[in-house]
């Protein structure tokens, strides 16, 4: 799930004069936020005709694969987090499964040795797609308007065009070199060898009809007939181990949310295969809060509290979380009091940790998207959905315009090796024929006193969960609104490598000094994450932002 930020290269652009004074979106009645400003202008519109939270999500989701397709799908898999107008948490799982031919070693040579990048660009690196079935299990349980009405939109879009804007001439730009090789995708975005112009009408002709077979037979328009006999061939001819049964057998899952409760706030996220719920409730659990407010924002004794609980935290993730379908997870206990404050007796006191030390416990590019949507009634829905890399595997499925995920390199290749994102995982998350591939997505809803406070969710790998921690922080400890929360400067630690990565102006020079005396390796980062978030306020009224560090947009009524 990798994030390249592409529109801001420094944090201080994010931060100008201009953007710091710009208060936050608000709405009496209803909110919608997404990374991509004519999705966002959809996902209104659907609630405008009568359409509720959910229906704008599903809505949004399959407009997204139109007009967002770095990131936005058809042929990847996510999670839904989501409330109920009564209050009732929900969790939707349609993260992608490995195929049935999927082997413990697919990825390795004969001598153990990973086969580079062969989890990422070859058709062996695609899973099994979730999107569509989660998509249309969320309408048909919870939507209110037909199915047809919520997916209209991106059928139009697809069919008739909508014009290039620039951020996606930009990023098409920055992967000229990969895509343009690629005969499919080349054809949709490289005309000419070139990347589509900015203001040129982008028409999908392929993807429309793709949806079109979606809206006349429902899942069997995307998992049988056309669409699934076209992607098996592909995967036949391409040497990708995708079959027409593996279609047919995918179903998204509804499973309990996962909770984490710290002083008047509970934060209602994914539970596994997403690491998100465990790894928050880990870190906070690790962390004082009293402290941290007294330490102040982004101060060195903040940072340094922090990176080592998120260190410990990522230690324990990469070593003990899979898909619990598959593996036992000792959840309760990674989570419980008595581990944690076994695990806090290793926190430095102002200095850097070391990996060596920390071991895991013993117990007695990047790119994603976030949406969410808060209707007058009070439904929410949080939604974050991949292809892990941008544009997947980088080739579009002819005859269906979809581009291919590579999810299957977030399985653990190979036991104590890096995969994209740094992270060195167990055997938790080893390939298995039907499984969930471990996530960093945490798509969360955030309550406060028992009432709905707030909804936030972030792209960015490995360091997701880190950017929706400090997002939270920033509004629980600080009071900073949703606008300032997300565009404030960032930081994240995952214990390897062995750095503090952190975007410009995150310390002042000062602190930054104190952090290198203590040990710490610090190294910038362009970007960490793309939030966005909608909060409720006391008057019952909505604010909405989309992260300055991309071209989103938030908007209601």
């Amino acid at each position: 799930m990798r994030f390249r930020l592409l529109v801001f290269l420094a944090s201080a652009l994010i931060l100008g004069p201009v953007q710091a004074q710009q208060p936050p979106v608000s709405a009496k009645n209803a909110m919608v936020v997404t990374s991509e400003p004519l999705a966002t202008d959809v996902g209104v519109r659907i609630l405008k005709q009568g359409g509720n939270a959910f229906d704008a999500a599903v809505a949004v989701g399959f407009t997204l694969a139109v007009t967002y397709p770095q990131a936005g799908n058809l042929g990847g898999g996510g999670f839904l987090v989501g409330l109920t107008q009564h209050g009732t948490p929900m969790a939707l799982d349609f993260r992608e499964t490995a195929p049935k031919a999927a082997t413990r070693d697919m990825f390795l040579d004969e001598s153990g040795n990973l086969i580079p990048d062969k989890s990422l660009t070859s058709y062996k690196a695609v899973g099994v797609p979730g999107t569509v079935d989660g998509l249309l299990q969320l309408q048909a349980k919870f939507g209110r308007l037909t199915l047809e009405q919520d997916i209209a939109p991106a059928i139009r879009l697809a069919k008739f065009g909508f014009p290039v804007s620039a951020a996606l001439h930009r990023v098409l730009e920055s992967e000229r070199a990969r895509l343009g090789k690629i005969g499919p995708t080349a054809a949709i975005f490289y005309p000419d060898g070139e990347p589509i112009a900015e203001g040129a009408t982008l028409i999908q002709s392929d993807l429309g009809a793709a949806l079109q077979r979606i809206l006349a037979d429902g899942r069997k328009g995307f998992y049988e007939g056309d669409t699934a006999a076209m992607l098996a061939a592909v995967m036949e001819r391409e040497g990708g181990l995708i079959t027409q049964q593996d279609l047919k057998d995918y179903h998204a899952k509804w499973r309990s949310a996962f909770t984490v409760r710290e002083g008047e706030f509970e934060l209602i996220t994914m539970p596994l295969p997403s690491s998100g719920g465990v790894t928050l409730a880990q870190i906070l659990g690790l962390s004082d809060l009293g402290v941290l407010k007294r330490a102040g924002h982004n101060t060195a004794d903040y940072v340094q509290q922090l990176a080592e609980a998120e260190r410990l935290a990522y230690a324990d993730r990469n070593q003990y979380l899979g898909d619990s379908d598959f593996a036992n997870v000792p959840i309760s206990e990674l989570t419980s009091r008595t581990y944690l404050s076994t695990r806090k007796k290793l926190l430095p006191v102002g200095h850097a940790g070391s990996n060596k030390d920390e071991g895991s416990g013993v117990l007695e590019h990047r790119q994603t998207t976030h949406f969410c949507v808060v209707d007058k009634d009070g439904n929410v829905a949080a939604i974050s959905y991949t292809l892990n890399g941008t544009f997947g595997m980088g080739a579009v499925l002819p005859g269906a315009g979809f581009l291919l995920n590579n999810e299957m390199d977030d399985f653990t290749a190979k036991v104590g090796a890096p995969n994209t994102y740094g992270l060195k995982q167990g055997e938790a998350n080893a390939i298995q024929p039907k499984k969930r591939m471990l996530s960093s997505m945490t798509p969360t809803v955030i309550m406060r006193n028992g009432r709905f406070f707030g909804t936030i969710g972030s792209p960015g790998g490995s360091t997701i969960i880190t950017t929706v921690l400090q997002v939270f922080l920033n509004m629980a400890l600080f009071d900073m609104n949703i606008r300032e929360a997300i565009d404030a400067p960032r930081f994240h630690e995952q214990g390897w490598p062995d750095e503090i990565r952190y975007e410009q102006e995150s310390f002042s020079p000062e602190a930054a000094d104190s952090l290198r005396k203590m040990g710490y390796t610090l190294t910038p980062d362009p970007g960490l994450g793309q939030v966005n978030g909608i909060v409720r306020l006391p008057d019952g009224g909505l604010q909405g932002w989309s992260d300055s560090r991309g071209s989103g947009k938030a908007a209601g009524f």
